[in-house]
């Protein structure tokens, strides 16, 4: 008789195991910027911040040369998916200490108080994408996306060097979430999405962010009530999945 006739334990096994590497990874990035923030944001000029400012640069050389080896594991291991997360997770972790590095030795303090935003996001969402249906994970994903961005241009709206920069990376947001819809609708997210999923919760995710990142392109007020207005929205639809987990 099989041990594992359906394959469901070994499925949420899997799943747990690749939500503990994810949730690791991520710890690890918050405490880099931790070190960050107290080193280089908040540190002496002379003697902490000029030192990890030429550090940032190794650093990220670092981080590229992980992100190669992560993505080459990747690769060489593809079909053993425990394996595979691991080149996943280092693939992650190059891509962060990487291309942080390098926002943060060019922007300083706005760019670690994003990462600092963005890092947890991505931890709950790795476990939204581990135990939750998959119509969920991608309605979460977008809605948690356009909170950061809601979050971006409420911060650099009135910004002379970044507000320009900001608005159009939110316009390309904007058609992003459209090819989100698109991709959806024509079954082309097999990879992600199965067969009979339901498609409402995506639709309404993307258009309820699309409508809030297209209004905030004209007021900071306005973000800040949107932020406000998705969150509600995400903690429905976070309750309602978590029920029907059950």
């Amino acid at each position: 008789m099989a041990k594992n006739p359906n394959g469901k334990p070994m499925k949420r096994d899997n799943s747990l195991y690749g939500a503990t590497m994810f949730f690791l990874a991520a710890c690890l990035a918050e405490a880099y910027l931790l070190v960050l923030r107290r080193y280089y944001i908040h540190g002496d000029v002379v003697t902490e911040a000029l030192p990890w400012h030429n550090r940032l640069t190794v650093f990220a050389g670092l981080g590229a040369a992980v992100l190669v080896l992560g993505v080459v594991l990747s690769v060489l291991w593809k079909a053993d998916r425990r394996k595979r997360l691991v080149g996943w997770c280092l693939t992650g972790l190059g891509l962060f200490f990487g291309g942080g590095s390098l926002l943060i030795r060019m922007y300083q303090e706005p760019a670690v108080l994003l990462l600092s935003v963005v890092v947890p996001v991505v931890m709950v969402l790795t476990v939204i994408w581990a135990f939750y249906d998959r119509e969920c994970s991608v309605a979460m994903t977008a809605l948690s996306g356009t909170l950061i961005v809601l979050w971006v241009c409420r911060r650099l709206f009135n910004s002379l060097t970044m507000g320009v920069p900001v608005k159009v990376l939110s316009v390309v947001y904007v058609l992003l979430l459209v090819g989100l819809c698109y991709l959806a609708k024509n079954k082309k997210l097999g990879n992600l999405l199965p067969e009979k999923a339901d498609l409402t919760p995506i639709y309404a995710a993307t258009g309820l962010s699309a409508v809030a990142v297209a209004l905030s392109l004209f007021s900071a007020a306005v973000a800040y009530y949107a932020m406000w207005a998705l969150g509600i929205v995400v903690f429905t639809l976070a309750v309602y999945y978590t029920v029907k987990q059950l």
